[in-house]
C-alpha cells in the first residue's frame, strides 16, 4: 500500500514558517532558526535536483537521503506553488508534483516537460491521483494546509517532525483548528542532536 507521509521542521510552539511564509520569527529578524540543522554538521547531502548542498549530522543526512529516495510524488497547495514561483519548473525533490487548486494556471497547461498535475476537485481526488503517480513509492504532502486536509479526511499515514528548540511566538502553524476528534499517534523513531529532535509518528487509524 502506498504510504501518505509528511515532514516539517517545527518550532517547539508549533510553527513551521514565519508569518510571511519564511523561516524568520514573528519579529521578522530573518533568522534561520527552523533550518539551522541543515547546516550544522559535516555530512553532505545534495538535494535530488542537484542544485543545493546541505551539511548536517550523519544521522540527519541519512534520514533525509532515505526520505528523498522513498518519495514518489509531492502534493502541495496552490498558494505554496505560487509563493515558490513553481520552483522554476523543477522542485528540489525532483519528483512529479500534484497541486491542489481551484483553478489551473493557464501558463502551465500542456507545457512541455512540466512536472505538475493540477487537481481541482479536492483532497481525496488529489491523493488518489498522487498514489497513481507514485507507483510503489510514498506520497509526500508538502504544505500545511494540505496536511490538515489529509488529517481531517483520514488520509495521512505518517508524520515526521524535526523539532527545533526555539519559540517563534507566531507564524504558520501545522496543527491548528482541525475541527475534528483527537488523533492518536504512535512514536516510531526518535533521533536527537543539540540542534534538532527528529521524531517519526505513525497515525493510528
Amino acid at each position: 500500500m502506498v504510504k501518505v507521509t509528511t515532514g516539517f521542521s517545527m518550532s517547539l510552539d508549533g510553527f513551521v514558517a514565519g508569518p510571511n511564509d519564511g523561516p524568520e520569527n514573528s519579529l521578522g529578524d530573518g533568522g534561520d532558526r527552523l533550518f539551522k540543522w541543515y547546516f550544522s554538521g559535516d555530512a553532505a547531502h545534495e538535494v535530488p535536483s542537484g542544485n543545493r548542498l546541505f551539511k548536517m549530522s550523519k544521522d540527519g543526512a541519512d534520514m533525509v537521503q532515505e526520505a528523498s529516495q522513498s518519495a514518489g510524488v509531492l502534493v502541495t497547495a496552490r498558494r505554496t506553488f505560487d509563493i515558490a514561483h513553481a520552483w522554476g519548473g523543477k522542485h528540489p525533490m525532483n519528483v512529479p508534483i500534484v497541486v491542489v487548486t481551484h483553478e489551473v494556471p493557464q501558463e502551465w497547461i500542456n507545457k512541455p516537460g512540466s512536472p505538475f498535475t493540477f487537481v481541482t476537485d479536492g483532497i481525496v481526488s488529489a491523493i488518489e491521483k498522487a498514489k497513481q503517480i507514485a507507483g510503489d513509492k510514498s506520497v509526500v504532502v508538502g504544505a500545511p494546509s494540505i496536511v490538515k486536509q489529509c488529517i481531517q479526511a483520514g488520509l495521512m499515514d505518517e508524520i515526521h517532525i524535526d523539532l527545533i528548540p526555539t519559540l517563534l511566538f507566531g507564524g504558520i502553524p501545522l496543527f491548528d483548528h482541525l475541527g475534528i476528534a483527537p488523533v492518536d499517534l504512535q512514536v516510531m523513531e526518535v533521533n536527537a542532536t543539540a540542534e534538532v529532535i527528529h521524531i517519526t509518528f505513525r497515525v493510528i487509524k
